[in-house]
């Protein structure tokens, strides 16, 4: 039996996301096992867009926003969204980042605790690019005056360069330092399951709800504590008593070994198909037509900004 047609667009998504490997992307795999697509930007169905640009604003047709970053959907603009955020509704599913991820399926592998204490790790491990991120960098600073914390990115870098793998760098250390960029209710990203999944135990701090997507009893987590004092002095016990460090490395890492709701592959599935059979708007028609002068207006003052730009400057891409 044939698969159904679809015209799809993607636009204003991160700077390695192009035509030419768009097949690679998570949405498009899953949108691929239901439907026959033809990436077109000549009257697609729909598009599906990000938050680095404002492309998406030509369109008419159905817009399904998806984010990897710490911004919230305009459904004033979109239709609906795959996010991070709170509530999942008939508009917004909730994604977390950590879903698109390799390493994904290896959360719900067993653990062999006593192997793990016998491979005699070092102390704490960072991995930051973002010196922006102040509430990590603290952390680092100050558990840096108990033990020291071997720093593999480009902040506080004390290994003699920044290290190629990030997730088999941590896999020789004790905790890591797996803090977000900020914090907001359903922002998870991939830093805590990176550490998790290679037996290390996280210092967390960034989703106050990391509950709902984590078993809380494998991880310390900052947001259970008063302040950064008490933090550092739980870390220090786990470190000295093996028998605390043990109970960390005996918990599952997600709730019940079970797959949240969200995270399960025929639910993300089924709301792509729900989209795409339906094919609702709900921004009007009236207000698309407003933001395509909106687009052009951003084009003209963006190809100016451009064209004024010392030549000596480069545009970098997104950081962590």
């Amino acid at each position: 039996m044939s698969k159904p047609q679809i015209k799809l667009m993607f636009t204003d998504f991160w700077f390695q996301l192009t035509l030419e490997n768009i097949q690679g992307f998570f949405l498009y795999r899953l949108l691929d096992k239901t439907f026959e697509i033809e990436i077109t930007d000549i009257d697609p169905d729909a598009i599906i867009y990000s938050c680095f640009g404002f492309e998406h604003l030509k369109y008419s047709c159905p817009r399904i926003y998806y984010t990897g970053e710490n911004k919230r959907p305009n459904f004033n603009r979109c239709d609906y969204a795959f996010s991070f955020d709170y509530p999942v509704n008939e508009r917004n599913f909730r994604l977390p980042l950590y879903r698109l991820y390799p390493q994904y399926p290896k959360l719900f592998e067993p653990r062999n605790p006593a192997k793990i204490i016998a491979e005699k790790r070092k102390f704490c491990s960072f991995v930051n690019s973002n010196a922006k991120a102040k509430e990590r960098i603290n952390l680092f600073d100050q558990l840096s005056k108990y033990k020291q914390v071997d720093s593999g990115g480009k902040v506080r870098n004390n290994v003699g360069g920044r290290v190629p793998d990030k997730v088999k760098f941590i896999s020789d250390y004790k905790f890591n330092i797996a803090f977000e960029n900020n914090s907001h209710p359903g922002y998870a990203t991939e830093k805590l399951m990176e550490a998790l999944v290679t037996n290390t135990i996280p210092i967390y701090w960034g989703d106050p709800e990391i509950g709902n997507d984590f078993n809380t009893k494998a991880f310390i987590n900052y947001h259970d504590f008063k302040s950064m004092d008490a933090v550092i002095a739980h870390i220090k016990r786990v470190d000295q008593d093996d028998d605390l460090y043990c109970q960390y490395l005996s918990e599952p890492l997600v709730v019940d070994n079970k797959e949240t709701e969200f995270c399960q592959e025929e639910k993300i599935i089924r709301r792509l198909e729900d989209i795409f059979t339906s094919q609702k708007c709900y921004v009007s028609d009236r207000r698309k037509k407003l933001q395509k002068i909106l687009y052009y207006y951003k084009l003209m003052k963006h190809v100016i900004k451009k064209r004024n730009k010392p030549r000596t400057r480069s545009i970098l891409p997104p950081r962590e």
